[in-house]
């Protein structure tokens, strides 16, 4: 991996975590374009850097959100902070357990797999485009819907369903506020990304020594730089209403892939 892929590979991941067109699917198509030749060790570091790169950068611009939640949990009152962190908790049940349940067969779905990959882009865009109809309300996210949204972040773990665009649309039917969607759509996926983390530097997966460290900082910075303007994007477009646009770039992406996989 040369640093002109580290930099593009950090710049896909910052933008496409927080855009609704999936980061898991961006980078499988830019790994198989670029003709991924490193090793799995090497790959996988690369994939939990660029990750905690944008953790970082949702933990910036939300610093206060999060200070919020971890001071309403640590309280144990029953106030709106402690509600709040009780559904963000509650959210992330369902990607967990799919993750510690499924693990094995998950990494069957990564690789190259670019024909699954242009599939799932399009019923990205089927629920983009369904969001970007549903009528504006000002509910906030309620225990039952905090499940509801979590269910669609564990099925967003199939490379080319976006994780933000799959629970912003599921909170937005479900009749969530916007801005309370997109808030509680980028708040809810840290805990998933950093505790992923430190699975993987606990059970020694991630093979540091086989790993350019310049190149690892390289992406890194480009993706939380990409990241931080990315999430602040994100939620400007989701107050206007203009997902819809989303939904037909992941149209055309998700045939080009399926055109691409099949000649």
């Amino acid at each position: 991996m040369s640093w002109f892929e580290a930099v593009i590979l950090g710049i896909v991941q910052g933008l496409t975590e927080f855009l609704p067109v999936s980061s898991s699917g961006h980078l499988e198509l830019t790994k198989a374009l670029f003709g991924d030749n490193s090793l799995p060790e090497e790959s996988l570091m690369m994939t939990v850097v660029l990750h905690a790169a944008t953790a970082l950068s949702t933990m910036v611009i939300f610093r206060k959100d999060i200070a919020e939640i971890v001071t309403g949990l640590l309280r144990f009152r029953n106030n709106e902070e402690f509600r709040f962190s009780v559904k963000i908790v509650l959210s992330m049940v369902p990607a967990a357990l799919v993750g510690v349940l499924f693990e094995d067969h998950i990494e069957q779905f990564f690789g190259g797999q670019i024909l699954l990959v242009g599939c799932m882009l399009l019923i990205t865009a089927a629920l983009l485009f369904l969001a970007d109809k549903a009528r504006n309300t000002l509910n906030p996210v309620s225990y039952k819907n905090a499940f509801i949204i979590g269910m669609a972040q564990a099925i967003a773990i199939l490379p080319g369903i976006s994780r933000s665009g799959a629970t912003i649309s599921t909170s937005v039917i479900l009749g969530v506020d916007r801005q309370k969607a997109a808030r509680f759509s980028f708040l809810m996926v840290v805990p998933l990304i950093l505790g992923k983390m430190a699975k993987d530097i606990i059970s020694g997966d991630l093979g540091a020594s086989e790993t350019n460290t310049s190149l690892l900082m390289i992406g890194f910075v480009a993706a939380f730089v990409s990241g931080l303007v990315a999430c602040q994007w994100m939620i400007a477009l989701v107050k206007r209403s203009q997902l819809k646009y989303f939904s037909y770039y992941c149209v055309l992406v998700g045939l080009v892939a399926i055109v691409y996989s099949l000649i």
